[in-house]
């Protein structure tokens, strides 16, 4: 049985501010892929506040999460974290995708926020392609739906 993203998000009335945390290595993808979710936020939530900030690499991505986490005067509702690591050789992106992902889920929690991982870890430039660049799985545009979606749920719990 094939994957499915969930069904597309509709436009919501919110104003606060969204957070986007984008690596510059792989510029040609991650471009793509902030260049997308802003679009799909500017679709779905025209009158909030969305911030881009770009760090050097994936690894870095954590670090600035965190902070926008702890910013007491103008917490985001939801931060989007966004990469592209493509595996080579080594054990060294899987090494840096797991530390990403276990950093990303601790911001997360230790916060309430909702950080989107759109970090990917692939295989190939072909297959960053595929997930950055196209229309079918653009996993920035997913980025951004899935960032709206957890700012409504969050918005209805107590």
């Amino acid at each position: 049985m094939p994957k499915s993203a969930p069904d597309s998000v509709s436009p919501i009335s919110f104003s606060g501010r969204i957070a986007i945390v984008a690596s510059k290595y792989n510029s040609l993808y991650t471009d793509a892929l902030v260049e997308s979710a802003s679009a799909k936020l500017k679709e779905l939530c025209p009158e909030s506040k969305t911030e881009v900030i770009r760090v050097p690499g994936a690894f870095e991505i954590p670090v600035v999460v965190e902070k926008l986490a702890r910013d007491v005067d103008e917490t985001p509702a939801a931060i989007i974290a966004l990469g592209v690591i493509i595996r080579g050789s080594t054990a060294h992106a899987d090494l840096i995708a797991e530390s990403i992902t276990h950093a990303l889920h601790r911001t997360s929690l230790d916060h309430c926020i909702p950080v989107i991982h759109e970090v990917l870890l692939v295989e190939s430039a072909e297959q960053a392609k595929d997930r950055t660049l196209g229309d079918e799985l653009n996993r920035g545009r997913e980025a951004a739906e899935a960032a709206v979606d957890m700012i409504q749920v969050m918005s209805t719990l107590s």
